[in-house]
C-alpha cells in the first residue's frame, strides 16, 4: 500500500480579490415585514386568463417599469434581469479562489485550490417580492414560449418563507463554505452546465495544457494565473442570472470532497454521453437548413468575432515576447556603459549618464508587461475561449433544431407513426423556441458584458503605454538637459580683442 500524498503549500502571490454577485432585491428592515408579507400569497391569487391579457398589452408594474423584451427561458433569469429603480445594490454571495497546495502521490501530481464561498442573508420581503415576480413574467412567458406554468411557479413562495424573518439566500443553507477542488473539478462544472443549460453562454475555463513557450506546467507563474482564471470563471458564473442558482454550482461550493465524488457518479453513464456525442456529431454532418435571421445573425458575428479575438491574441502575445527580449537586451547594454566609464575619465560622466537612464527605462518596461500581461493579454485570451464557448453554443442549438427537421421530414414523407411524430415535433418546436429565447436573452448580457471588458482593457493599455513613454520621455531629457548645462561655454572674439 503506498503512502498518502505529500501535499506542499504554494504561497500565492497575491489573492484575487472577492467578485461579488449583484442580485436587486429591495432593501427593507423587519419591522417593515407584516406590511409587505401578504404580497406573497395575495399577488398569486391571479386569474390566469386576466393575467395573459394585462402582460400582453404591455402593461407595467406599479413603479413604472417594464420588462425587456428579450427576457431569458429561465424564471428565475428573468427575476434577476429586472431591477427596482429606488433600489440600493446588495451583494449577497462572495467567492475566492486562493490557496495552491501542490499535491503528489503515486501515480500524479496535481494542484487543488481553495474556494471559499460567503454568502450574506437577505431580507423576506425581497425573496419574496422577486418570487411575486417570478409568477408574473412567467404568465407573460406561458403565451409565446409554451415551456412554463404558473404552477410550476406557485411552488417557489412556499410557507415556511412567510415564517421566517430573514431568510438565507434560498440555495445555501449557511453563511460560509470553504472547500478544495482541483482542476477536473472545474471541467465537471463546465460540463454540468452546459448539459443542463445547453444555449446559455457558459464562462470559458482556461486550458488544461498551457502552450509551448510561454510557461511551464507548476510552475508559480502557471499556477497564478491558472488561480486567477479559476476565481474570474467562478465569479462569471456567480454574476450570470440564471447559473448562479444552477444546483450543481451549488454542490461544487459547499459539497465536501467525498460528497463531490458521490453526486459525480449521479450523472449519466459512459454510453449514453457516448450517444450524445455520435448525435451531436451527425447533426453538424447534416447542418441547419432554415435558421431564423436573428439566430444567423449571432451566429456570423460569432465567426467574426473568433477570428479577430484569434487574431489579436497571437499579435499581443507576440508583442509580449518580443518585449521581454527587449528588456533582456536592455539588461546588458546598460552595464557596458557602466564599465567603460572606469576607462573613459573624461567621458565617465556622460556614460554613467547613459547607464542611469538604461536602467529607468529597464524599470519603465518592465511596468509596461506587467500591465500588458495583467490587463490586455488575460481579457483578449478570455475571449479567444469564449469565443469557442459560443461556438460550442451554436452547435448545441443547430442540434436541436436539426433533429426537428428531422421530424419534420419524416412526417412530410410518412416516414413513421404521425401521431407519435406529432406530439415529438410539437415538444422540439418548444424546446427549438426555448433555446433561442435563452440565446437571445444571454447573448445581449454577454456582448455588454464583453464591449464593457474589452474597453477597460484597451484605456488600460493606453494609459501604461502614455506613462511609459512619458517615463522614458523624461529621463532622456533630464540626461540632455544635464549634457547642455556641463558644455563648456565658447568665448567670445570680441571679449579677445
Amino acid at each position: 500500500m503506498s503512502a498518502g500524498p505529500v501535499v506542499q503549500r504554494v504561497e500565492p502571490s497575491g489573492g484575487a480579490p472577492p467578485s461579488p454577485l449583484r442580485r436587486h432585491v429591495p432593501a427593507q428592515t423587519p419591522e417593515a415585514l407584516p406590511a409587505t408579507l401578504p404580497l406573497c400569497t395575495d399577488a398569486l391569487d391571479f386569474d390566469e386568463d386576466d393575467d395573459l391579457e394585462v402582460f400582453s398589452k404591455d402593461t407595467t408594474l406599479t413603479d413604472g417599469n417594464s420588462f425587456s423584451s428579450l427576457v431569458p427561458t429561465s424564471p428565475s433569469s428573468m427575476i434577476n434581469q429586472y431591477k427596482f429603480e429606488d433600489e440600493p445594490d446588495i451583494s449577497d454571495i462572495f467567492i475566492t479562489v486562493d490557496d495552491p497546495e501542490s499535491h503528489i502521490t503515486a501515480i500524479e501530481t496535481f494542484i487543488t485550490y481553495r474556494v471559499v464561498t460567503k454568502v450574506s442573508v437577505i431580507s423576506l420581503y425581497g425573496l419574496c417580492t422577486k418570487q411575486v415576480l417570478l409568477r408574473q413574467v412567467s404568465l407573460a412567458i406561458i403565451g409565446t414560449a409554451h415551456v412554463f406554468h404558473a404552477s410550476e411557479v406557485d411552488k417557489t413562495c412556499t410557507r415556511e418563507g412567510a415564517n421566517n424573518k430573514h431568510q438565507q439566500a434560498s440555495e445555501f443553507d449557511s453563511s460560509e463554505y470553504e472547500v478544495r477542488r482541483r482542476y477536473q473539478d472545474f471541467l465537471w462544472l463546465k460540463s454540468k452546465l452546459e448539459e443542463t443549460h445547453p444555449t446559455l453562454i457558459i464562462p470559458p475555463l482556461p486550458e488544461k495544457f498551457i502552450m509551448k513557450g510561454m510557461v511551464e506546467r507548476f510552475n508559480d507563474d502557471f499556477i497564478e494565473t491558472r488561480k486567477k482564471a479559476l476565481h474570474k470563471f467562478l465569479n462569471r458564473i456567480a454574476e450570470h442570472p440564471t447559473l448562479t442558482f444552477n444546483e450543481d454550482f451549488k454542490v461544487f461550493l459547499t459539497a465536501q470532497a467525498w460528497e463531490l465524488a458521490s453526486h459525480k457518479k449521479q450523472g449519466p453513464g459512459f454510453l449514453e454521453r457516448m450517444g450524445q456525442s455520435v448525435r451531436a456529431v451527425a447533426s453538424s454532418m447534416r447542418g441547419v437548413k432554415n435558421r431564423p435571421d436573428d439566430i444567423a445573425v449571432i451566429s456570423d458575428y460569432v465567426d467574426i468575432f473568433s477570428q479577430k479575438t484569434n487574431a489579436l491574441d497571437k499579435i499581443a502575445q507576440r508583442i509580449y515576447k518580443e518585449e521581454k527580449e527587449y528588456l533582456e537586451q536592455m539588461k546588458e547594454y546598460g552595464p557596458i556603459f557602466t564599465l567603460w566609464s572606469a576607462s573613459e575619465e573624461d567621458l565617465a560622466s556622460s556614460l554613467k549618464g547613459i547607464a542611469s537612464c538604461i536602467d529607468k527605462c529597464c524599470l519603465a518596461t518592465e511596468q509596461q508587461m506587467s500591465g500588458l500581461s495583467s490587463s490586455l493579454i488575460p481579457i483578449t485570451h478570455e475571449y479567444v475561449l469564449y469565443g469557442e464557448m459560443l461556438t460550442g453554443v451554436m452547435k448545441r442549438r443547430d442540434q436541436i433544431q436539426t433533429e426537428l427537421d428531422g421530424k419534420v421530414y419524416a412526417m412530410a414523407n410518412k416516414k413513421a407513426d404521425t401521431e407519435r411524430l406529432k406530439e415529438e415535433i410539437g415538444k422540439l418546436e418548444d424546446k427549438v423556441e426555448c433555446a433561442n429565447n435563452a440565446l437571445k436573452a444571454d447573448w445581449d448580457r454577454w456582448k455588454q458584458n464583453m464591449q464593457n471588458d474589452m474597453k477597460s482593457a484597451f484605456t488600460t493599455m493606453a494609459q501604461n503605454n502614455v506613462n511609459y513613454y512619458e517615463e522614458c520621455l523624461a529621463t532622456w531629457e533630464t540626461f540632455l538637459s544635464s549634457q547642455t548645462n556641463d558644455l563648456p561655454q565658447e568665448e567670445d572674439p570680441e571679449d579677445l580683442s
